[in-house]
C-alpha cells in the first residue's frame, strides 16, 4: 500500500494545471513565455490574474491530497513524504515531458496537511522575503531554509533529513533564476517590463 500511494502521489502532482489553463484556455504553451515556468506566478505573469488562482488552488490541492492519502488510509508513515512525492510530480511530471514548475504552491498544500505549523512560518517567511528583496526566487529558496532552522530546533530527526534535501532540490529547481541574478537580468516582481509578457485568452473570460 505504501508504495501504491506514494506512486498516486506523484501521478497526482504529475497534473500540469498550468500547462492545460495555458493550452485550452490561451492557446499557448506556458512553458514559452515569461520565465518558461509552469507554475502560479508565471501563470499571473503570463495569463493573468483568475488564471493564476485557479492554478494555485489546483496546485495547493495536489499537495494537500497526496499528504492526506496515509492519514485517509491509515498509514503509520509521515504524510510528508506523500506530499513530497507530489511535489516531484509536479516539478518532473510524467504528463508533460518531465517539464514542470518549482512546487511552491504544492509544497504548501503538502504543509497544509501534514504540518500545519510548519507551513505559517515558511510561508510567512516566503512572504516577507518577497516583499524586502523583490525577488520571488528568494522567497521560494527560503520556503526550503526556513524549513530547516524549524528542523534543527526540533526533535524530529526526519524532519531534519526531509528539510535537508528539500532544500538542496530548491536551490537545484532556481538555479536559472540565481544565475540570472548574478548576470543582473532576473526582473524584480515590479519590473516595468513584465505586463509586456500578458497574454489575451482566445476565448475566455479568464
Amino acid at each position: 500500500m505504501f508504495w501504491l500511494l506514494l506512486l498516486a502521489s506523484y501521478l497526482i502532482g504529475s497534473v500540469p494545471t498550468a500547462l492545460i489553463v495555458g493550452k485550452l484556455v490561451f492557446g499557448v504553451d506556458i512553458r514559452d513565455h515569461g520565465s518558461k515556468n509552469p507554475g502560479a506566478t508565471n501563470t499571473l505573469r503570463v495569463l493573468g490574474k483568475k488564471s493564476a488562482g485557479f492554478v494555485l488552488l489546483i496546485d495547493l490541492a495536489k499537495g494537500a491530497l497526496a499528504s492526506y492519502l496515509p492519514i485517509y488510509y491509515n498509514l503509520d508513515v509521515e504524510p510528508l513524504y506523500f506530499g513530497l512525492a507530489a511535489v516531484i510530480g509536479h516539478c518532473f511530471p510524467i504528463f508533460a515531458g518531465f517539464r514542470g514548475g518549482k512546487a511552491i504552491a504544492t509544497t504548501a498544500g503538502t504543509l497544509l496537511i501534514a504540518h500545519f505549523p510548519l507551513l505559517v512560518i515558511a510561508y510567512i517567511t516566503f512572504f516577507l522575503v518577497i516583499f524586502l528583496t523583490k525577488y520571488v526566487f528568494f522567497g521560494s529558496i527560503t520556503v526550503g531554509l526556513s524549513m530547516l532552522v524549524y528542523a534543527f530546533v526540533s526533535p524530529n530527526f526526519e524532519l531534519e533529513l526531509i528539510s535537508i534535501l528539500f532544500t538542496l532540490f530548491l536551490i537545484y529547481l532556481h538555479r536559472s533564476n540565481i544565475r540570472n541574478f548574478i548576470l543582473g537580468i532576473e526582473p524584480k516582481i515590479n519590473d516595468k517590463n513584465l505586463p509586456n509578457d500578458r497574454i489575451p485568452p482566445k476565448n475566455s473570460s479568464f
